[in-house]
């Protein structure tokens, strides 16, 4: 590690301690050279995967996209903004934890479906009209039964 006050290469590690969250590590160093001290932290790099588009295009992952047409769909529903972060965690955790270097623009809109299904049921349909291209009722209709309730029947009482 490189000294960032007189650019030595002689360094050395005095404490290292973990985060709470076990996610960091923090090390305490000082350098040979000039003897003053300096902290470093030490976290995993995990990189998103690249979108490949379906024109074969490949596109860095941008959050603010996908937050974008989650808004989108969701727009003048009643769903909470935190209910809207916890499903863009749990996509980008689904991303994160897959390993994979890129992952089709499809397979990403199938997930940000999914995440609607259980947010909102309109917001469901309207993404998946422009997912899917609807060109027709009779698409609509079969989106609207993939995620109908099946309802509970009335007792005689």
């Amino acid at each position: 590690m490189k000294c960032p006050f007189c650019s030595s290469f002689d360094t050395q590690v005095i404490d290292s301690r973990v985060s709470e969250e076990g996610d960091t590590i923090r090390r305490r160093r000082r350098c040979t050279a000039c003897d003053r001290r300096f902290t470093t932290y030490e976290r995993a790099e995990l990189l998103m995967p690249a979108v490949v588009k379906r024109n074969g295009t490949r596109v860095e992952y941008d959050p603010a996209k996908l937050r974008g047409s989650l808004n989108l769909a969701l727009r003048k529903r009643p769903v909470d903004t935190e209910e809207v972060d916890a499903a863009v965690a749990r996509i980008e955790e689904k991303l994160l934890t897959s390993g994979r270097r890129e992952i089709p623009s499809g397979s990403l809109g199938e997930l940000v479906m999914d995440e609607l299904k259980h947010l909102d049921h309109v917001a469901y349909v309207r993404f998946a009209s422009v997912y899917k291209s609807f060109e027709n009722i009779g698409e609509f209709v079969r989106a609207i039964d993939e995620i109908k309730v099946p309802s509970k029947p009335k007792g005689n009482s």
